[in-house]
Order: C-alpha cells, then sequence, then structure tokens
C-alpha cells in the first residue's frame, strides 16, 4: 500500500514537471507533429481492422438475439450505434491502444533512460520530462478522439456490410435504426472519454518509462507495468466518466 502511494506521489510530481518549464514552442510544434504520426497515424490500420469486425460482429448478434416478430429489425441497427458510440469506440479501443502505444511510449522512454539519455538532457538544461512526454500528450490528446470517430464510423460500416452480405435484415431497416433516437450528446461523450483516455494512456506510460531503473529487461517490465496499468486507470475512469456524465 505504502508503494501505491509512492507511485501515486511520483505520477503527480511528474506531471508537474512536465507542464513546468516548457522548452520553446518552435521545438514543441515540431515534436508534436513527429507524434502525432507515430503514435496516432501509426494507430489507423490496427482501430480499422477492429473496428469493422467488431460492429459487424455486434450486429449479427443482435440480429440472433432480437429475432422475435415483436421487436422490430431496425433496433440492430439501433443497437449496433449504440455499442459503438458509447462503449466500444472510445473505451474498447482505448484499451486496445494501450498496449500498442502505451508499450511504445513506455519502451523508448525506458530505453533512454536506461541509456542516460535522459541525464544528458538534464545535464544540458533541458527540461527533460516536459520535452520528451508534453509532446507525446498533447499529441494523442488531439488524435485519439479522432481515432473515436474513425473507429464509429468503421465500425457502424461494419455492422452494414455483414447486415448486407448475409441478409440478416434488409440494409434500409439498419440504416434507419442507425438515425432512431440520436442523441447528439453521445458523440460528445465518447470524445471526451477519448481525450481522457489518450492522457491516462501517454501519462502513465511515460511514468513506468521515465522511472525505469537497470539493464533492458527493466524496459519490458516497465512496458509491462504501463499496459496493466494504464488499462485498469481506463476502467475506473470510465465508470466515473459514465457515472458524471451519463446521469
Amino acid at each position: 500500500m505504502i508503494k501505491f502511494f509512492e507511485n501515486i506521489g511520483r505520477y503527480f510530481m511528474l506531471l508537474g514537471k512536465v507542464f513546468s518549464r516548457p522548452e520553446k514552442m518552435r521545438i514543441y510544434r515540431s515534436r508534436i507533429w513527429f507524434e502525432i504520426d507515430a503514435l496516432g497515424f501509426n494507430s489507423i490500420s490496427l482501430t480499422a481492422i477492429i473496428s469493422a469486425f467488431i460492429g459487424a460482429v455486434v450486429a449479427l448478434q443482435m440480429a440472433i438475439t432480437l429475432e422475435s416478430p415483436f421487436i422490430p429489425q431496425f433496433m440492430i441497427g439501433y443497437s449496433t450505434r449504440e455499442v459503438m458510440v458509447l462503449e466500444f469506440s472510445s473505451t474498447v479501443v482505448a484499451l486496445i491502444l494501450a498496449g500498442k502505444v502505451g508499450s511504445n511510449i513506455a519502451s523508448e522512454i525506458g530505453t533512454m533512460r536506461i541509456t542516460e539519455q535522459i541525464d544528458a538532457l538534464e545535464i544540458m538544461g533541458v527540461n527533460s520530462a516536459s520535452y520528451l512526454i508534453l509532446p507525446k500528450i498533447v499529441a494523442t490528446v488531439l488524435f485519439f478522439p479522432l481515432l473515436t470517430l474513425f473507429s464509429i464510423f468503421v465500425g457502424i460500416v461494419g455492422g452494414y456490410a455483414i447486415a448486407a452480405l448475409t441478409g440478416i435484415m434488409l440494409p434500409g431497416d439498419y440504416i434507419e435504426g442507425l438515425f432512431y433516437y440520436f442523441e447528439p450528446f453521445s458523440i460528445t461523450y465518447a470524445l471526451v472519454k477519448g481525450a481522457v483516455f489518450a492522457f491516462i494512456i501517454t501519462s502513465i506510460s511515460a511514468y513506468c518509462g521515465y522511472y525505469a531503473k537497470g539493464n533492458s529487461l527493466e524496459v519490458g517490465r516497465a512496458s509491462t507495468r504501463a499496459v496493466v496499468s494504464s488499462s485498469i486507470a481506463i476502467m475506473i475512469f470510465d465508470l466515473i466518466l459514465t457515472q458524471i456524465m451519463r446521469v
């Protein structure tokens, strides 16, 4: 328990260092664009593949579950939309990206720590925490909500494709369900969760890498801790945000 509170304290101290005494804005601008490409654009293909198949599976499962003459078929499209918007495209995609992006960040910063590159930055008078971590946080917080929208779109298209190809329902009914009782706030809710989860993944993973010690084996352990800790934090904040925003 003492170790837990120690880590919490060091985490917030690191965040204080990240957001204090930033370097020149020109340097950050170039690094932010680099991180958007490395952490954001490189995650598009994985997000697209998973979202398309999950959208198709959800639509197929809903068609089987709601197979009743008393339940209109457009409810399949409605259910698929709700699942993609409210949970999958924000929470589940964040859990998946915690494995890809989180381990990448932890291993990158952890390698710099054990090879003493971070110490070299400190000796040169550079705020290493801000220089290395802040561009990653800004890049993911800006780009992950876009990935959330992309995931929603691809998942809905995947559901439409399985409906059209298998004949489980008329595509027109599926489209009708997509617009049935639609609340625009649901999109805002998904985007907010995407931004919050992006911050959680990036900051926790950077923390695990920044305080890595020892040899190259510790980098692997730091990556594992980053994925596990980020996933747990995502589930906790998913519950908190749902309670706050959906009441």
